[in-house]
């Protein structure tokens, strides 16, 4: 079949800008003035029969009772259509302006999934396969300018096993139109391709250009820069014949598109000549992607402009909630971009997805690298998969070539779409050599389509690589699983080494990265909605005490569907990590910056009460330069910054302590790798837990921040002591004498913390000293640490909610909450309760529970884990609560001999935490002060 035929093909009026979706012009990296908009609400009608063609759905007049609101795929929340049959058709009229008389007339469709037939006045106007890249057909011949005019669209959306799907068959099937359509006016030969090809070594640019045809007559082009980028035009002529030019441009002082300032030369490439005008709009960066050798060392790194850069990345699955692949708006765009860049991370992976192009326009804009996917299919490596892979391919570099971001192409993924069944009696497949060899194929043909960009065979995590310029590869591990995993990825990488390649094929000495890394599914059964921020924060330091290792790749930029291991929620609300309260001022950019502190091997460590930690701190400068405040500048050799050592700490009466331990100075240089010391700091004399911070600064300016745990334990403590002026009685969590829940009550890890969910409480009934009078306290308070407590889905089995239905946030296709180790992390969204407490019957006082939260401040939940790849409640924690005994509740226990403590939540439930597991070091407590 052919994949155009370009015959005309017309589509809707347009509406006012505002109250369509997506108004913008889609390719601001190719724009021309006279286009009309095309999204917004179409005739729609399925066709589960396939009687369409038969019954001649394409004529004028015919029925189409539904109304879908285009670019969003049928099936989706925002195209208000539910999904009902694998073929649907589409009917709009529109009127072409009177003033584009003597212009030749395209309509353009950005993306449509998958085979798409189109009639115009009940003609047969063309066909197009595919569902990633724009596809376009001529108006002209059947334009009745200033008239209306009906146009039909039938799209075949079935399912193929050669076709590209990527994450649709897990995140939600995309079908239909999904990028935005519009019209185009063109003269009689126009500008098919503008592509620059910067060369930052010679301080110039190659134009290459390509026409729609022949010219028939000469023809003038010329590219007009901005007057502050070059004063004058840039000119060539096209001979009759001829439909192809380069055209080299000198720039005087270029201007480079980096990261901290992503300058954009914004041009105007006009052709001229008899019949023809011309003009498109377009820009480019001038920017340099190689591999250089980190200095001091014989490391490879990807380099922009001839400058190692340590990668940062995530992957980005670049799906929302209610329109999958099409976004709500060009805000929505921009902002994905600054959701990166406001973590300080260098890119995106944007994952088996063709982009949707002002995407990739805010990226160019906003200076962020991005790793460039081609689709993936789920069937096996037939010749069919193969052609529609390189199709997909040519179209996806021909329409991006312009895009600075992208500065890599990745052909395949995980050897998805690339195993033979059965073959060599394996159970998923085998990859075979014969498909080695045509993936080696697809890695030559992207390096003759775009010599300018790095591409990788395929990024795999079955240590599978064939060839490429990247030797890249996926793990998931938790966070104390890291340092093996990164020690043998550096030990196993040297040039010839057979590791992470597939028999027959060796290391060439190209940079050696991670490309999938996290923590969630590093855990048996997958750990579901947790938090992530301890356990990355280890495997950052990890990460850093092996700069062989070129850069990580965090799995992943948003929540989605199923997995919820994202930075933000699906809905891209905030997650929140509590770091910048454990050190004040930290934020994760400080995990993500130019210049990193390597820390201790483990994230938490226990020591005696009053014992000295020697914390082991590198230094690594991964520039020659750094950035802040809206600036930048260059490192000086031998520039002193101030190390700063701060303890604080939570002890088990809640108070934070805070000591400057203190400060040294630091002889910095460029792409600096330095261990500075093992910093000696002497630990509190009293059961505590807290952070040893580091603030490496320049001035006044913090450059980086970081930090360790520890917890310091003695012997256990006593349940009735005497501490000065003070009987101090202690319970255990779990040493409930009553406890009574309407939904569920369990304990955890043995009982080091319990929980109740709904309405309940917890009794807890303590000896009364028989040597103390009530009358002789002066004061009495009970305290511990408490929240209020959801009903996870992993823990509704045995509950009486068991069989109702969980509830679905954020978009989710699953409760993010049903995994076995699951614990959803610190959000927007807070689980707010109360816990009334009593004694004696007496009651003392209501606290209110803000949030049911799990994130870095439970460093206590954390260190109770097992390291058994199983998460139970990890990361989880409570607020320090204190209440009042009244002097009656008192006399009360005297009385009974027992002091009764009741702890009740009306709804939202209750956690109880001891002093092995939450935030605070510390079991229920009660002071009695004489």
């Amino acid at each position: 079949m052919l994949r155009h035929t370009f015959f005309a093909l017309l589509l809707a009026l347009p509406a006012a800008a505002g109250t369509i979706p997506l108004p913008e012009h889609p390719r601001p990296d190719f724009e021309r003035a006279e286009w009309i908009n095309l999204n917004g609400t179409w005739g729609f009608r399925f066709d589960a029969g396939l009687e369409g063609e038969a019954e001649k759905w394409f004529e004028p007049g015919k029925e189409f009772p539904l109304a879908i609101n285009v670019p969003f795929g049928w099936g989706t929340e925002r195209s208000g259509v539910t999904n009902g049959a694998d073929v649907a058709w589409y009917r709009r009229s529109v009127r072409i302006p009177e003033t584009w008389k003597g212009k030749r007339v395209f309509l353009v469709v950005g993306a449509c999934e998958w085979l798409t037939r189109a009639w115009f006045g009940g003609r047969a106007v063309g066909s197009h396969q595919g569902g990633y890249t724009p596809f376009e057909f001529e108006l002209t011949p059947y334009a009745a300018f200033g008239k209306d005019q009906e146009i039909v669209l039938r799209v075949d959306d079935a399912p193929r096993d050669f076709r590209l799907n990527g994450k649709q068959r897990s995140y939600g099937d995309v079908r239909g139109i999904w990028q935005t359509v519009y019209l185009e006016a063109r003269s009689e030969t126009y500008l098919e391709t503008v592509h620059f090809i910067p060369d930052i070594d010679h301080d110039c640019v190659t134009a290459r250009v390509s026409l729609s045809g022949p010219a028939k007559t000469p023809l003038a082009f010329r590219l007009v820069f901005s007057p502050e980028d070059r004063k004058e035009d840039v000119k060539a002529v096209f001979a009759p014949g001829e439909m192809e030019k380069d055209v080299r441009v000198s720039l005087r002082r270029p201007k480079l598109w980096e990261l901290d300032n992503p300058y954009l030369y914004e041009v105007k490439a006009r052709l001229d000549g008899e019949n023809v005008a011309d003009t498109v709009s377009t820009y480019f960066g001038m920017r340099k992607i190689s591999v250089a050798k980190l200095p001091g060392t014989d490391y490879a790194y990807v380099a922009l402009n001839n400058k190692p850069h340590y990668l940062r990345l995530t992957l980005d699955q670049s799906y929302t909630p209610d329109g999958y692949y099409t976004f709500p708006s060009d805000e929505f765009m921009k902002n994905e971009i600054l959701i990166s860049k406001n973590l300080g991370l260098s890119g995106n992976r944007i994952h088996i997805k063709v982009e949707v192009p002002r995407k990739l326009y805010w990226a160019d804009k906003l200076g962020l690298l991005v790793m460039a996917d081609l689709p993936n299919a789920w069937g096996e490596p037939t010749r069919e998969m193969f052609e529609e892979g390189e199709h997909t391919l040519r179209e996806m570099i021909r329409r991006d070539m312009n895009h600075p971001s992208v500065f890599c192409w990745v052909l395949y993924n995980e050897t998805w779409g690339l195993f033979t069944k059965g073959a060599n009696g394996s159970k998923r497949g085998s990859y075979l050599l014969p498909t080695q060899e045509r993936v080696a194929k697809m890695y030559r043909l992207a390096k003759a389509l775009d010599p300018t960009r790095l591409v990788e065979d395929q990024s795999p995590c079955h240590r599978d690589h064939v060839v490429g310029d990247l030797n890249s590869w996926h793990d998931y591990k938790p966070g104390y699983l890291w340092e093996k995993t990164v020690k043998t990825a550096d030990e196993k990488t040297f040039v010839g080494s057979t590791w992470n390649y597939i028999a027959g094929h060796r290391q060439t000495g190209v940079p050696m990265l991670n490309s999938e890394c996290g923590n969630v599914w590093g855990y048996t059964g997958s750990a579901g909605d947790v938090d992530w921020s301890w356990d990355y924060h280890a495997m950052m330091n990890a990460f850093w005490r092996y700069p062989k290792c070129a850069g990580w790749l965090y799995t992943e930029h948003h929540d989605v569907c199923k997995e919820w291991n994202g930075y933000v929620r699906f809905d891209r609300t905030k997650k929140f990590t509590g770091i910048e309260e454990l050190l004040p001022g930290m934020t994760l950019r400080d995990l993500h910056g130019d210049a990193v502190l390597a820390l201790d091997t483990e994230l938490c460590r226990e020591f005696a009460p009053g014992a000295e930690y020697r914390v082991p701190v590198t230094l690594w400068l991964q520039t020659d330069r750094l950035t802040g405040a809206g600036r930048f500048r260059r490192l000086v050799v031998g520039e002193t910054f101030t190390l700063k050592t701060v303890l604080r700490y939570w002890d088990a009466d809640g108070r934070l302590t805070e000591t400057e331990v203190g400060t040294r100075e630091v002889a910095v240089k460029p792409w600096m790798y330095e261990k500075l010391a093992d910093v000696a700091v002497t630990l509190p004399d009293v059961p505590a837990v807290g952070i040893i911070g580091f603030i490496l600064s320049n001035g006044d300016e913090a450059v980086v921040r970081n930090f360790t745990t520890f917890v310091t334990r003695g012997d256990e403590p006593k349940r009735d002591e005497t501490v000065g002026a003070e009987r101090v009685l202690r319970v255990a969590p779990k040493a409930f004498t009553k406890a009574v829940w309407s939904e569920k009550q369990w304990n955890v890890l043995d009982g080091l913390k319990v929980d109740g969910a709904g309405k309940g409480f917890f009794e807890y009934e303590i000896p009364w000293p028989k040597d103390l009078k009530a009358a002789d306290v002066k004061g009495a308070t009970v305290a511990g640490e408490f929240s209020a407590k959801r009903l996870n889905g992993k823990d509704r089995k045995g509950s009486s909610v068991e069989n109702e239905p969980a509830p679905l946030p954020y978009g989710a296709k699953e409760d993010p909450s049903g995994k076995e180790n699951a614990y959803p992390m610190t959000d927007t969204v807070c689980w707010n309760g109360a816990v009334r407490i009593l004694a004696n019957g007496e009651t003392l006082g209501t606290v209110n529970l803000p949030d049911d939260p799990a994130d870095h401040r439970g460093i206590l939940s954390w260190f109770a884990q097992k390291r058994d790849k199983r998460l139970r409640e990890a990361g989880s924690y409570g607020y320090f609560v204190r209440a009042a005994i009244t002097p009656a509740a008192l006399a009360k226990a005297e009385r009974e001999g027992r002091l009764v403590l009741r702890f009740e939540a009306d709804k939202n439930g209750l956690a109880i935490y001891g002093g092995r597991f939450g935030r605070y070091p510390t079991d229920l407590t009660v002071r009695l002060s004489r």
